[in-house]
């Protein structure tokens, strides 16, 4: 089975994932090789990424997984946990939302830092009362993520990426752990899976597969972890990489 993030992964900058990786995963399918995406976005994930190119994916950090459009693993944090840290966090000024099944319950207007999101609604966090498959929130430097790990709630954990979005998740809602489940559902073994990734949340994933590989692109922290390091996501690092080693003739 190949993993592979989105965002700085299989996608270039510029959103879009080249021709030349799209076939190698075709033809990796085609082999029998299982293929699914592990992202942190959430009803986005399919614009840039679409489903019928993947055999499984794992949405919002690992709170999600689908196979086609059946859910096959879900983790979401109880509204009752998460009300004091989003009010904790709109308190301090933090722009902040909840987010559940493409809909994002937000203190700001969401469409003005991401214009492709146009699902949000502005909600008083104090009333709030819907699950959430993640939490975030725009941090601009280490007291505002030493504040939300003040406030963090005992069964939630906090990563925060390159672009300074703080993610508060369940404690099981990672990566690895939505991959598993997915590779159980496939007859998949650990150590039949290779995992592409570059940024904090992606090491989880890379230390649970077999093989774990980051990105030329990737943080040091996560190359640091990985089996291998590949080209970058803007080379067709993953392409080049699993052509190098004949997974695929």
């Amino acid at each position: 089975m190949i993993v592979s993030d989105l965002d700085g992964t299989l996608l270039r900058d510029d959103k879009t994932i080249s021709e030349r990786t799209i076939s190698i995963l075709e033809q990796c399918r085609k082999s029998g090789i299982k293929v699914i995406y592990a992202t942190a976005r959430g009803g986005s994930a399919g614009k840039v990424a679409p489903g019928e190119l993947f055999d499984g994916r794992v949405v919002m950090s690992g709170a999600v997984a689908y196979v086609g459009e059946s859910v096959v693993y879900n983790c979401l944090i109880p509204y009752t946990m998460a009300r004091p840290l989003l009010a904790a966090c709109d308190q301090r000024g933090l722009k902040t939302a909840s987010e559940i099944s493409g809909m994002h319950y937000s203190n700001f207007n969401v469409s003005d830092e991401w214009p492709f999101i146009t699902n949000y609604k502005m909600v008083n966090f104090l009333e709030h009362n819907i699950d959430a498959e993640k939490i975030y929130a725009l941090v601009k430097n280490a007291d505002d993520v030493a504040f939300i790990e003040n406030n963090l709630p005992k069964d939630l954990y906090l990563s925060v990426s390159r672009d300074n979005m703080a993610m508060i998740m369940h404690k099981n809602a990672t990566k690895a752990k939505a991959v598993a489940k997915l590779a159980q559902l496939f007859g998949v073994a650990p150590s039949e899976i290779v995992a592409f990734g570059d940024d904090l949340i992606d090491i989880d994933m890379l230390q649970y597969a077999g093989t774990g590989v980051a990105m030329g692109n990737a943080l040091d922290e996560v190359k640091a972890v990985a089996d291998y390091v590949c080209t970058s996501n803007e080379e067709d690092g993953i392409a080049e990489w699993i052509l190098k080693m004949g997974i695929i003739k």
